[in-house]
């Protein structure tokens, strides 16, 4: 049974810009495949591709802040960490052996040797996360000089961040995929400059990172 779950978040630009933002415009996407839930003994880990060289990484921090978040919080999810996790199944999510597609998952957790190390762990839920942020725009100019009587800049930029990312919930006791959840975030930051340029950074990566991982909490834990 696919069940299907949306929430949107928005946040105004002229609040955001009055406390040294930008505007922030965040939506959260949710598909179940299965039931899910977890006692207080199992955990969960957040991997990403780690295939070298490659354009299609997710961003380690991105995938640190994903972690983070599920441990905090009030519905705090145990999060085996990443380099502990490769440490314990070396050799087989190293760079070089690592699954390339969330697809190769089912076949590599099948493996018996695998299986009991993923056991010993404690180990109930994959989080396999992909995605990124991009600058999709920008707009305006600046223009900084020096002077005999000083130095200045003056102008006014704008510029757009999209990010998007997925995550995909893989069941580790029954090989199977239980979800996905999907978040993006589309931030404009400003930059206003009178002789000294003053940045509005719209956090737009913290603001899908945030959104993410709360979402995600409640679908291992089977809330709302």
């Amino acid at each position: 049974m696919i069940r299907w779950h949306q929430q949107a978040l928005a946040t105004g630009c002229l609040l955001n810009l009055m406390l040294a933002g930008g505007c922030v415009t965040s939506t959260v996407q949710q598909v179940r495949e299965s039931a899910t839930g977890m006692n207080e003994t199992e955990s969960v880990v957040v991997l990403s591709r780690k295939t070298r060289p490659s354009q299609e990484e997710t961003e380690a921090d991105f995938v640190n802040c994903i972690s983070k978040s599920m441990r905090g919080g009030k519905q705090r999810v145990n999060v085996v960490g990443e380099q502990a996790f490769r440490d314990a199944l070396f050799p087989w999510f190293e760079p070089r052996t690592a699954p390339v597609n969330a697809s190769d998952l089912p076949e590599l957790i099948s493996q018996p040797e695998l299986a009991e190390r993923l056991a010993s762990l404690g180990l109930r839920y994959l989080i396999w996360i992909e995605g990124d942020t991009d600058r999709t725009d920008s707009s305006g100019s600046l223009t900084c000089s020096v002077t005999a009587t000083g130095a200045g800049c003056f102008g006014f930029l704008t510029w757009e961040m999209d990010s998007g990312y997925e995550a995909q919930v893989w069941d580790v006791r029954s090989g199977n995929l239980a979800g996905r959840v999907s978040s993006e975030a589309v931030g404009t930051s400003y930059m206003p400059a009178v002789v000294v340029p003053l940045p509005f950074i719209a956090p737009v990566r913290s603001s899908a990172c945030s959104s993410l991982a709360q979402q995600l909490k409640s679908f291992v834990l089977n809330e709302g």
